[in-house]
Order: structure tokens, then C-alpha cells, then sequence
């Protein structure tokens, strides 16, 4: 079984202003792919898995056009110089936004099916933050998501999906995939499944993979910053048994529809200045303290300096800050050198109409050694508060990402990660976990965003609607 892999891998806000390029992927080529321990669960697999490229990098602003046209091209030559090819699996996020293009996951995986041929079977995993559209169920096969958020289930996930592929390559059965559309899209944050009611639904999936006639049953939340028609929830069902699938695609929608009211976030909430108070008033520590509307992994910019404002402004000691985005602000503190004070511009270096920068005298306390000047990362201190600064963006979310700088998360008073729901890491030490609903391009009062090319009716943003879950099959799996 000759089987071809690539994908491309991010989940893009269009409130985001700045353009990912090629320089902020993870790019994996060739042979370089299928030994990446990313791809490593593939040798567990009857199968030649024949790597192609596979682009990756964390959330942020859209693709830019240019960046995005020469991976797919790399990618469809890759595949063409493959052929014939008996499957095809993609590893894909399904939240991408590409310069000037609807459904950009619609047009790579269309464009490598017009490639690999009618023939072949394609099976695709997908974050449970990714948009779905007709188009991409259209020209697939097989489709599985992650069940947890944050997630843990990445490698089991892909497991699923390739798990479909050759089963179906070694038995010559071809499934058929349908989907149910749900009139609803909501932050990561309110649809974490550590808390309920998406705790209960995501639950239900193993339930109704043991149904004869189902292979996998996915719910996707949606990714919500996405202003896009396609942004929506959805229930997406692969297997052999059309009427159960139909049926449980509907009932799994309806109960998602149900409780759309009763999503709530896991953590005490407020506005900046509100959690600030909380922290420094807190008779307990560390207090995680997540600044929601700047979240890189959630598509924020991760420049912004409004949380930091505010802890200098109210004298917060102990703390720990982890980070900001700011090149120009960290490559002056290696000029400077270790315990060297001065004056910084901090914040708002990328997004420079969306927040106000933090001026001040700074001490340079840590200088991370790195090859790689896009990697380095300066900590520095200034009143209480020491700030991690870094040089391109980048989230704080294990310990490693603090105890590599010299930092202690486990003694600090109070720490602030541009985070939505903290990471499995972060969660166990907060003590407790506070979630400032700070303003930012992932902005979690997502009603307030601008909708500009939303056309359909859409909770949260639509209220006074009734839905009646419907399905669609895909295209390739009509008469099976």
C-alpha cells in the first residue's frame, strides 16, 4: 500500500494583522518527515508511508498569499512524483486563513485530490478548533478530531485517522463520511472538555464508535475568530452503515445545540484590572493569571503590554511574566548584556494600533543562549514584575518554558501566561487560575468583534433562531 502523508498545520484569527510567512512554520520535508517523532506512531502501520511536506506553526494572522501557493505547490509536485498512490493522509489544523481566499483547507485538500485521482482514498485528522465546509468533505474519505481541549489526544487522533485509511486499503471497503452542521461557534475557552457541557458530549464519542456501521464520530466547536461563512460547529461522521451515521450525526447535533446556552468558562473571570486586584490580594500562590485576548496559541498577536501596565501601575510583587513578543526590545538587552539597566519600549511591536507599549527602566537578570537569534529570549525585571521578553512569538505553557530562563513558576506569587485555559502543565499549580478577558485580536467577547462576511445565523452572535439538525454526504461516498 503505497501511502502518500503531508498537510499543513495552523489556525489563523482574520482580526490578526500580522501575515505568517514561511520563516514561522515548522517545515518537515521528505525523509525528514516520516522520522520526525510527530510522525513516528506511522511505523505501527501496515503500509509505505511516502512523506511529501508537512508546514506547521503555532496560531497567529492570516497566511500570506505567496507563503501559501509554495507550500501547496511543493506539496502537489511532492505527490505527483509519488503517483500511483493507493491513499493519501493529511494532517491538517482546518483553521488556516489564507490572504484573499475562502476555505483554504477546501482548496489544498480539493487540489490534492484533483491529483492523487478518484481512486484513492484520503483520510484527514483535524483539530476540533478547525472549520469544516462541503467542500472539504467533498473530496475526502475518512475524517477524525481531536476529543480534548486542551489537547492531549493529538497522536491518538492521528492514530484514528490512519488506522481508517489502511483498514480500508486492506480490506477494499470504502466508507462513507457525512457531516451535520451546527449553528453555533464559541471560544476554545467556553468548550474546554475538562468542563462541562462539553465534557458530557465529547463523552458520548466513544459510545457511538462502538455502534456497528461507525468508524469515528468527531465534534468540532469551531474556530471562532475566523470571520468566515464556514466558521461553525459540526458533527462529522465516518463509517459503513448510512442510516446509523445519519442518525447519530443528527442526535450528537442536537445535543450540542441543546446546550449551547449552558457553555461557561472553567476559571473566575473579570476585566484586567479586576484580576490584577484578585492576584495581589490573593492569600494563595502561585495564581495563574491568563491573559485571554493575546493568546498566541489561540491566534493572538502576543505583544501586548495592558496586563503589564497594570501590574506595575498597582505595584505587584512576585510576579512572573511569560511574555511578550518584542524583537527589538530583546536583542537591545543582549547588546546590553547581563545586569545591565535600561530604558525599553516594551509591547505593540507587531500590532502597533492594537495596544500601547509599557516605557520604562528595565535590569537585564537572564539571556538565554541560542544559535538562532529568532529564538532568543531576555528576562528582565522591573519593580516587581520579572517579564519574559522573546524575539519572535511564542507561548509560555510548560515548566521547562520558565525553569530554561532561570525562572521558578513554583515560588512566584503570581504568574501571567497569554493563555485562554491554562495548559496541562500550568493548570495543577494554579492557585488559583484567573482568566482576564483582556481586549486582543482573540478577543473572548467574541459578540464584540466585528462579523463583516458571517451570512448565516449563528450563536452567539444570533440568538432568536430555531435549528433542526440536517446532513450532507460527501460527494465521493454517494451509492456506497
Amino acid at each position: 500500500m503505497r501511502i502518500a502523508v503531508g498537510g499543513i498545520h495552523i489556525e489563523c484569527s482574520t482580526y490578526n494583522p500580522v501575515l505568517n510567512e514561511e520563516k514561522d512554520f515548522r517545515v518537515l520535508r521528505g525523509p525528514e518527515l516520516t522520522a520526525s517523532p510527530y510522525f513516528a506512531f506511522l511505523r505501527d502501520y501496515d503500509g509505505e508511508f511516502l512523506p511529501t511536506i508537512h508546514a506547521r506553526a503555532i496560531a497567529g494572522g492570516p497566511v500570506a498569499r505567496h507563503t501559501y501557493e509554495a507550500f501547496k505547490t511543493e506539496f502537489l509536485e511532492g505527490l505527483k512524483s509519488l503517483l500511483p498512490l493507493d491513499g493519501l493522509y493529511l494532517a491538517m489544523h482546518g483553521a488556516m486563513y489564507v490572504e484573499g481566499m475562502e476555505d483554504a483547507e477546501g482548496d489544498w485538500i480539493s487540489a490534492a485530490r484533483a491529483v492523487v485521482g478518484d481512486d484513492c482514498m484520503v483520510s484527514a485528522s483535524y483539530d476540533l478548533h478547525g472549520n469544516v465546509t462541503q467542500r472539504i468533505i467533498d473530496a475526502l474519505d475518512m475524517y477524525s478530531t481531536y476529543r480534548t481541549a486542551p489537547h492531549i489526544d493529538v497522536e491518538e487522533t492521528m492514530r484514528r485517522a490512519v488506522k481508517m485509511l489502511t483498514g480500508s486499503l486492506k480490506t477494499g471497503v470504502k466508507p462513507i463520511l457525512l457531516w451535520a452542521p451546527i449553528p453555533v461557534v464559541l471560544p476554545g475557552e467556553r468548550t474546554s472538555t475538562v468542563d462541562e457541557p462539553a465534557k458530557s458530549l465529547y463523552d458520548m464519542l466513544p459510545g457511538i464508535d462502538a455502534i456497528d456501521g461507525v468508524w469515528d464520530a468527531s465534534l468540532m466547536v469551531g474556530y471562532v475568530w475566523a470571520d468566515e461563512p464556514r466558521a461553525t460547529a459540526a458533527a462529522i461522521m465516518t463509517g459503513t452503515d448510512r442510516a446509523v451515521l445519519e442518525r447519530e450525526a443528527k442526535r450528537l447535533a442536537q445535543a450540542y445545540w441543546d446546550v449551547r446556552e449552558d457553555f461557561v468558562f472553567g476559571s473566575e473571570t473579570g476585566s484586567i484590572e479586576e484580576c490584577v486586584a484578585r492576584a495581589i490580594a490573593s492569600t494563595t500562590a502561585p495564581v495563574v493569571l491568563a491573559e485571554s485576548g493575546d493568546n498566541p496559541t489561540g491566534g493572538g498577536v502576543g505583544d501586548r503590554a495592558d496586563v503589564l501596565a497594570e501590574l506595575i501601575a498597582k505595584g505587584a510583587q512576585g510576579v512572573i511574566f511569560a511574555g511578550i513578543a518584542d524583537r527589538a526590545a530583546t536583542e537591545a538587552c543582549y547588546a546590553a548584556g547581563l545586569s545591565a539597566t535600561l530604558c525599553l519600549s516594551v509591547g505593540a511591536s507587531l500590532d502597533t494600533k492594537g495596544s500601547k507599549p509599557v516605557t520604562g527602566s528595565f535590569t537585564v537578570k537572564y539571556l538565554l543562549e541560542t544559535k538562532e537569534a529568532t529564538d532568543r529570549q531576555a528576562v528582565v525585571s522591573i519593580g516587581g514584575v520579572d517579564v519574559v521578553l522573546s524575539a519572535k512569538r511564542r507561548p509560555y505553557h510548560n515548566i521547562a518554558d520558565f525553569t530554561r530562563l532561570g525562572l521558578a513558576p513554583h515560588k512566584a506569587k503570581i504568574i501571567v501566561v497569554k493563555s485562554g485555559y491554562l495548559s496541562p502543565e500550568l493548570a495543577p499549580i494554579a492557585n488559583p487560575n484567573l482568566m482576564a478577558l483582556s481586549p486582543g485580536v482573540v478577543d473572548q467577547f467574541v459578540e464584540r468583534l466585528p462579523r463583516l462576511r458571517k451570512t448565516k445565523l449563528t450563536y452567539p452572535f444570533d440568538k432568536d433562531f430555531d435549528f433542526t439538525p440536517e446532513t450532507a454526504i460527501s460527494a465521493r461516498a454517494v451509492g456506497r
